[in-house]
C-alpha cells in the first residue's frame, strides 16, 4: 500500500477536542503521524488534498446485525452501504442472537421467528464454536472490521434442552460454560434479547448468572429490554404502570447487583402513547449512573425500525397457527385485541410498512404501508396483515414507525440522541433484496447532517467522538476510534457542509448518502467519491 498523506484537512481526531487544520500520514495499515497546519509535510507515495473536508476516524456501528450476512462470500452486496456511509467497524451479535456457537441442539430451534428475521439467505453453519465462527468470517475477507457479541438465546439454544422458562441447574451450568468459552475465544461481550423467545421467559436468576459470567472476564452486556412501549405482550395487561419503564428498571437492578458494564440497546419508545415515558427512563439511567453504575445506551436517528409481520400478533394467536388464520373465533378475538392494543400504545395500521415481503411474486409490495396494501388487495388492513402473515409464514419483514416520534414531532428522539450517554448505531437488517431500512443506508451521515449541522443538537466533534472512540472503548477495542499515531488507519473524509442521508420518499427507498467522499479501512481505500470500490475487502476480525 505504501504511504499516504491526507493534507490540509479539518482533523476531527475522535477525542472530542476542537478540530484543527492539519495532515494525516498513513504507512500501510497504520497511522504514523498527525501534523498541524504549518508543519513541514513529509514525503509520501500518494498525496490527497483534503482542503475543505473533514478527516475523522472510521465510524463504529456499535449495534449491528450484519453478522448474519458476513458469513456469505458475496456479503459485499448487502453490506457495501456500510462503508459508503463511513462505517469501518461493526459490532454484531446483538439482541440475544448470534450465529455462534452453533451445535446440534441449535438446529432444533431454527424455526425461531428471530432466526427467520435475521436470515435473509440460508446459512450453512460451517462452524460450531465461537472461535470457529470468527475463523470463518476471516476466511470470507470481511468488507468491514467486525467484533461480535455472543447471544444469550444462541447460548441457550446450543447448550440447553429446555426451550423456555427456568433452566435446571445442570443446564444453566452448561450454558455458563459455553458462554465462558465464547468470551475466551473472542466474543467482545454478551447480548440479551429479552423481548424475544427465549429471553422473555428467562427468570431474573438466569439473567444474573449470565451477567456474572461476563463480568468476571470484564466484558460488557448489551440488552434489548423486555418492553419498548407503554403496553407490551411481555407483561400482564393488568400491570398498571408503563411496561417499558418496568423493563428498564429490572435490567438496571440486575446490572447493579452483578456489577456488569451495561449497554441498553436501542433506547426507543414505540407508539405515540409511549413517548411520555422517555423522560422518566432517562432520569432512571442518570440516577443509576450517579450511584456508580456503568450504564450507557444507544439509538439511531430514525423514527422507524425493522421487525417481522408477526411482531404485532400476540403469543396465543401465534401458538395456534396455522389453524388460527381460518378460525372465526380466533380472528374475532385478535381483531378486538389489536384494536385495543393499538389504542393503548398509540399506533395505527398505516404505521406498518412492508420492508421485504419475502417473495419475488410480491416484490411490488415492498415499500407499501399496510393501509395502502389493504386498498391494493381491496380488503381491510386487519385482513391484509393476516394475509401477509399467512402466505409468507411470518418471515415478511416490516418497518414499524412511531419509534420515539414521527416526522414533524421528534422531540423525544432529539432528547435521546443529544444525551451524553447515547452512542450511535444502525440496528438495521442488511438484506439482499426488498425495501431497505433507511438506517442501513445513511444513519451516520444523517446524524452529522441533520442533527449536528442543521439542528445543532450536539457539536461535530462530540458526535464524532461518540460514534468512534467512545464506542471502541465500550467494547474494549484498543486500536481504533481515534486519529492518532499507532492507531489502525480507519479513516473517513467527508464534507461537513453537505453530509446527509438521501432519504426515502414513500415507496422509493433511501439512496446512497451525500458528502461521504473517501473511506479507508486498515489503510486500504474502500470508498472513492462516495461509492464502494468493488472487490476491496480489507476488514479484520477483532478479538478484544
Amino acid at each position: 500500500m505504501g504511504t499516504l498523506l491526507l493534507k490540509n484537512g479539518k482533523i476531527i481526531d475522535g477525542s472530542g477536542t476542537p478540530s484543527f487544520e492539519g495532515h494525516v500520514l498513513v504507512d500501510g495499515d497504520q497511522i504514523v503521524d498527525i501534523l498541524k497546519a504549518g508543519e513541514a509535510l513529509p514525503d509520501a507515495d500518494n498525496v490527497m488534498d483534503a482542503s475543505g473536508m473533514a478527516v475523522s476516524p472510521g465510524f463504529i456501528d456499535m449495534h449491528s446485525h450484519s453478522d448474519w450476512a458476513l458469513p456469505h462470500p458475496d456479503h459485499d452486496i448487502p453490506l457495501k452501504s456500510l462503508p459508503e456511509q463511513g462505517v469501518t467497524t461493526v459490532v454484531g451479535g446483538n439482541c440475544g442472537f448470534s450465529p455462534a456457537p452453533f451445535t446440534e441442539r441449535s438446529r432444533r430451534t431454527m424455526d425461531s421467528e428471530h432466526f427467520n428475521l435475521m436470515i435473509d439467505r440460508p446459512l450453512e453453519f460451517r462452524w460450531h464454536s465461537f472461535g470457529e465462527f470468527l475463523q470463518h468470517i476471516e476466511s470470507m475477507r470481511p468488507i468491514v472490521n467486525c467484533a461480535f457479541l455472543v447471544g444469550h438465546a444462541s447460548i441457550r439454544f446450543g447448550a440447553a434442552d429446555t426451550r423456555r422458562g427456568t433452566l435446571p441447574a445442570h443446564e444453566l451450568a452448561q450454558c455458563r460454560e459455553l458462554l465462558q468459552t465464547a468470551l475466551e475465544e473472542g466474543a467482545c461481550g454478551l447480548s440479551f434479547g429479552l423481548g424475544y423467545d427465549p429471553g422473555m421467559y428467562s427468570p431474573v436468576s438466569e439473567l444474573e448468572a449470565f451477567c456474572s459470567t461476563a463480568e468476571t472476564v470484564g466484558k460488557p452486556v448489551t440488552v434489548h429490554i423486555k418492553a419498548l412501549s407503554r403496553i407490551s405482550p411481555t407483561y400482564s395487561p393488568l400491570y398498571p404502570k408503563a411496561h417499558n419503564v418496568r423493563a428498564l428498571r429490572e435490567i438496571l437492578d440486575i446490572a447493579g447487583r452483578t456489577g456488569v458494564r451495561l449497554q441498553i440497546s436501542h433506547l426507543i419508545f414505540v407508539g405515540r402513547r409511549s413517548w411520555s415515558t422517555a423522560e422518566k427512563s432517562l432520569e432512571m439511567i442518570e440516577e443509576r449512573q450517579h450511584r456508580g453504575l456503568d450504564v450507557m445506551f444507544d439509538a439511531f436517528p430514525y423514527t422507524c425500525g425493522n421487525t417481522t409481520i408477526n411482531a404485532i400478533l400476540p403469543y396465543w394467536f401465534l401458538a395456534r397457527l396455522p389453524e388460527a388464520y381460518s378460525s372465526p373465533l380466533a380472528r374475532t378475538r385478535l381483531r378486538a385485541e389489536l384494536a385495543l392494543g393499538f389504542r393503548l400504545v398509540g399506533f395505527f395500521y398505516r404505521d406498518l410498512q412492508v420492508m421485504d415481503a419475502g417473495s419475488n411474486e410480491w416484490a411490488s409490495l415492498n415499500g407499501m404501508r399496510v393501509d395502502e396494501l389493504a386498498r391494493h388487495w381491496r380488503i381491510s388492513p386487519f385482513d391484509a396483515i393476516l394475509k401477509l402473515s399467512r402466505v409468507i409464514g411470518g418471515s415478511a419483514v416490516m418497518l414499524l414507525h412511531t419509534y420515539s416520534g414521527e416526522p414533524g414531532n421528534e422531540r423525544v428522539l432529539e432528547r435521546v440522541l443529544a444525551h451524553g450517554s447515547c452512542l450511535f448505531e444502525t440496528d438495521a437488517l442488511h438484506r439482499y433484496g426488498g425495501y431497505p431500512n433507511p438506517a442501513a443506508m445513511g444513519a451516520f451521515p444523517k446524524l452529522l447532517g441533520d442533527y449536528v449541522r442543521k439542528r445543532r443538537l450536539i457539536s461535530l466533534e462530540t458526535a464524532v467522538k461518540r460514534m468512534t472512540s467512545v464506542s471502541a472503548e465500550r467494547f474494549n477495542i484498543k486500536n481504533r476510534g481515534m486519529l492518532a499515531k499507532g492507531m489502525a488507519a480507519d479513516i473517513v473524509m467527508f464534507d461537513p457542509e453537505t453530509i446527509d442521508e438521501s432519504p426515502p420518499e414513500g415507496a422509493k427507498p433511501a439512496g446512497r448518502p451525500k458528502g461521504i467522499c473517501h473511506v479507508w479501512i486498515n489503510g486500504a481505500q474502500v470508498v472513492r467519491e462516495g461509492q464502494y470500490m468493488d472487490g476491496v475487502r480489507s476488514g479484520q476480525v477483532i478479538r478484544p
